[in-house]
């Protein structure tokens, strides 16, 4: 009876985790939180590096714990700059999974923002799959409104990692997790199969869902 009592228990504890929200329900939390960085205070990301980031990944309620003790997951969506440097491009889907978050502590939840930084950082966007941290330097970036960005670990690496737990923003220690295509996500928004690469590096239009998101980009890290 106590193993019985065990699983279910453990199962319940796991359904949050791999419940799953329509793409346009991501898109819309996705929105808020780029929004609510625009009102942060001091201890927020700052504005130089969203201005030049490359790509801007956002993956609201990342998971922690659950079913598979230790583990994450979470579903996001990820744009790049255009290739003319002016705004941005239709969202494409991404899931990250593994991998050990140092910012988030037992079975909580956070808000994730990663900042690619350069064209290397871009090409590991358009791939099917890569490692943090592996594949791509990752490292937790700095925090305050007006930082200027100066530090060793923001000169090399090549994705900057935050994420927001309980309201309070922080530099985000990433290990070994996995960022993925999320091929449905995908079709979800576009009516048909498509890659990353094809949306990242194409001129597709913005799907009436992520019209939000593409604007809050637009506010959030203008090159102006």
């Amino acid at each position: 009876m106590k193993v019985l009592t065990g699983v279910v228990l453990a199962a319940l504890v796991a359904a949050p985790v791999f419940a799953q929200k329509t793409a346009a329900d991501r898109l819309k939390s996705a929105t808020e939180d780029l929004n609510e960085i625009m009102n942060a205070s001091d201890k927020g990301i700052p504005q130089d590096l969203m201005a030049k980031a490359e790509c801007i990944v956002v993956i609201p309620n990342l998971k922690k714990g659950g079913f598979i003790v230790g583990a994450q997951y979470g579903a996001g969506f990820v744009s790049c700059r255009k290739k003319s440097g002016v705004g941005w491009t239709a969202p494409a889907g991404v899931k990250s999974e593994g991998g050990k978050f140092g910012f988030l502590a037992g079975g909580a939840e956070a808000d994730v923002i990663l900042l690619v930084m350069n064209d290397s950082g871009m090409k590991h966007m358009l791939q099917d799959k890569f490692t943090l941290g592996g594949e791509i330097s990752a490292a937790a970036g700095p925090l305050g409104r007006d930082a200027t960005a100066q530090t060793d670990a923001q000169m090399r690496a090549e994705i900057l990692s935050y994420s927001r737990q309980r309201g309070v923003y922080g530099g985000l220690s990433l290990n070994g997790a996995t960022l993925r295509e999320d091929d449905d996500a995908n079709k979800e928004l576009y009516g048909r199969e498509l890659k990353n690469r094809e949306i990242l590096t194409g001129d597709l239009p913005v799907p009436p869902a992520a019209r939000p998101f593409v604007r809050a980009l637009d506010k959030t890290s203008s090159r102006k």
